[in-house]
C-alpha cells in the first residue's frame, strides 16, 4: 500500500523532532519487540542501537530494564510507560497511573512526553504490521537510520 509510506513518514517526522534522543526511542521501541515477542522488532531495533554506539550489556539489558544499571532515571521512566502501555493492567489499576506520569514529567518536558507518547503509538501501530504481516528480520535497516 503507497499510503503506508506516507503514514510511516508522518510517525518519524513527528518523533524525530530531538526532543527525546533516538538512542531512548530504540530502547522503547525494543522493549516493545520483546513485549509482544517479534523478532522483526528485536532486530530491528537492536540493529538501530549497535549503529548508535550502544554496548552490548545495554542492549541485551533491556528485556531486564527494573534491575539493570545501565539506564538513566529518564531511560527508565519511558520503558515503564512502554510496558504500562503494552501490558495488561492488574486488575482494577490504572495501565498508566498518576504516579508513573508524573515520574515521566520529571524527566522530560511536555513537548518530549508527547514526543515519547506519539512514539509508543508509533511503535503500536509497527507491532500490527509485523505480527499479522510477519515480515523477515533485516539487521540492515540500521544502516538507512537517520542520525
Amino acid at each position: 500500500m503507497p499510503e503506508l509510506n506516507d503514514i510511516s513518514a508522518a510517525l518519524f517526522r513527528a518523533t524525530g523532532n530531538r526532543s527525546v534522543p533516538r538512542t531512548t526511542m530504540n530502547l522503547v521501541h525494543l522493549r516493545a519487540g520483546q513485549i509482544v515477542g517479534n523478532t522483526y522488532l528485536t532486530v530491528l531495533n537492536t540493529g538501530f542501537l549497535r549503529k548508535a554506539g550502544v554496548s552490548e550489556e545495554r542492549i541485551t539489558a533491556v528485556s531486564s530494564w527494573q534491575d539493570a544499571p545501565y539506564f538513566s532515571d529518564a531511560e527508565r521512566a519511558a520503558l515503564a510507560l512502554v510496558e504500562a502501555t503494552l501490558q495488561p493492567a492488574p486488575h482494577g489499576k490504572e495501565r498508566v497511573s498518576d504516579e508513573l506520569y508524573a515520574e515521566a514529567a520529571k524527566h522530560y518536558d511536555a513537548k518530549a512526553l508527547a514526543t515519547l507518547t506519539i512514539a509508543i503509538g508509533q511503535i503500536n501501530f509497527f507491532i500490527a504490521l509485523a505480527v499479522i504481516g510477519k515480515p523477515q528480520p533485516v539487521s540492515s535497516l540500521a544502516e538507512a537510520q537517520w542520525d
